[in-house]
């Protein structure tokens, strides 16, 4: 390919997406290149404090708890006050939080901040993601969603490396220097974004539309299917933060070894994410999504027959296409399914099977690999896989005809409509 095709390659790619769309990614990316906390929190309780395993997985388990917590909660802020005073909040108490987890001694008080370190982090979740829906037209999703998960993981492969040497002169410094690129994300969203929460119009209030509510989404059946299954393959995807380390270094496997392996999945992400969904961005979801259960079931399946780390490497290769596959689709499949006036709690329940996976995967992985092996886990994985595929191709049936809800309003007239309130 010659450099200018693929100069015309990356035009299209970021091409026709709104400016608050760019100062949103930006803030995505500013917050994960601060992302010291979630790498560390393990190696600085137990190597910088002293801290038992137990103790560690129970601080680990109620950072996760927070997110759960957090998840429905900041989705019905979401809509109630408004995606942009919800993201401020969230990212202004995570820095506050961070830094107070950073000059904390005693164990209950480490327990009980690294929870609220959990709770308020999560919570910008479901605002980021409404946000985006609100202000990108709905053919541009998948793209757009497709970039700021790019821009997550390249905010968080180049934090892991600076992290690791920050880490060598002061945890401290780390602890603070996450705090101050939060704040400073708080900041460029109370500057540079507008509210976009969508204003309900004349007719709409004339017509008393019922408001949504948490109900609302528990009876949208074909929604908390779309839930349901991203707990599944979100328990798929998580192995590779808990299950894989697990499982080498009961085969003898070396920390380094485990990084040199686990890296590949973030540099194939940064590389391949982009031109990867302009391959898929207009094609069918309900056949994306299954190809990429399949994927992430069965590359995590090969993990079995994985004796070096070149061979581990590749099994790694194979789930990461799923994961770039998956991620947008299922982003922008969960947009299209949430109501124009309910994307926050729509949004904060899809946060929450993340969540929740969170909490099921480490003890999952533990509890197979110390009783029945760690090839018992890689063949669950194959039968999760084919389970979510399944259901994908169940749920998706039809629904390109029946079309997307009420999710179609002129984006930017809403964002300024809205943005005249504040």
């Amino acid at each position: 390919m010659s450099v200018a095709s693929l100069r015309r390659a990356a035009r299209e790619s970021v091409s026709g997406l709104p400016r608050a769309f760019w100062w949103l990614w930006t803030s995505t990316l500013v917050n994960r290149l601060g992302a010291f906390v979630a790498t560390f929190m393990t190696l600085y309780l137990t190597l910088e404090r002293g801290y038992s395993a137990s103790f560690v997985g129970l601080v680990v388990a109620l950072h996760g708890l927070g997110g759960v917590v957090s998840s429905v909660v900041a989705g019905v802020l979401t809509d109630r006050l408004g995606r942009r005073p919800t993201l401020v909040a969230a990212q202004a108490s995570t820095a506050f939080s961070v830094a107070l987890l950073g000059f904390m001694e005693h164990p209950a008080a480490i327990a009980a901040v690294a929870m609220l370190v959990g709770m308020t982090s999560n919570a910008s979740r479901p605002a980021v993601q409404a946000m985006m829906a609100d202000i990108v037209r709905p053919e541009d999703r998948v793209r757009a969603f497709a970039l700021n998960y790019w821009a997550i993981n390249l905010g968080f492969a180049v934090s892991a490396t600076a992290a690791g040497f920050i880490a060598e002169y002061s945890y401290l410094a780390g602890f603070l220097g996450e705090a101050a690129l939060t704040l400073a994300c708080a900041v460029l969203v109370y500057v540079k974004l507008p509210e976009s929460r969508p204003v309900r119009t004349a007719a709409e209030k004339a017509a008393a539309e019922p408001e949504v509510g948490l109900g609302t989404v528990l009876r949208d059946g074909r929604f908390m299917g779309v839930v349901g299954l991203s707990f599944l393959i979100s328990l798929i995807f998580m192995q590779g933060s808990f299950g894989l380390p697990l499982a080498m270094g009961a085969a003898g496997f070396s920390t380094v070894e485990f990084g040199l392996v686990i890296g590949v999945n973030g540099l194939l992400i940064v590389l391949l994410q982009i031109p990867v969904t302009r391959l898929i961005e207009r094609r069918d979801p309900q056949k994306l999504l299954v190809v990429s259960a399949l994927l992430a079931g069965y590359g995590f399946a090969l993990t079995a027959f994985g004796g070096s780390v070149w061979s581990l490497a590749l099994t790694v290769c194979v789930w990461t296409l799923a994961e770039i596959i998956n991620s947008p689709t299922q982003m922008g499949l969960v947009a299209r399914l949430s109501p124009l006036h309910g994307r926050g709690r729509y949004q904060g329940m899809y946060t929450l099977s993340w969540a929740v996976a969170s909490l099921v995967a480490p003890l999952m992985a533990g509890f197979v690999i110390e009783h029945f092996g760690a090839g018992w886990l890689w063949a669950s994985m194959a039968v999760l896989g084919m389970v979510a595929a399944l259901g994908y191709w169940l749920l998706m049936r039809g629904l390109s005809e029946e079309g997307a809800p009420t999710v179609v309003v002129a984006p930017v007239l809403a964002v300024k409509a809205a943005a005249a309130e504040v």
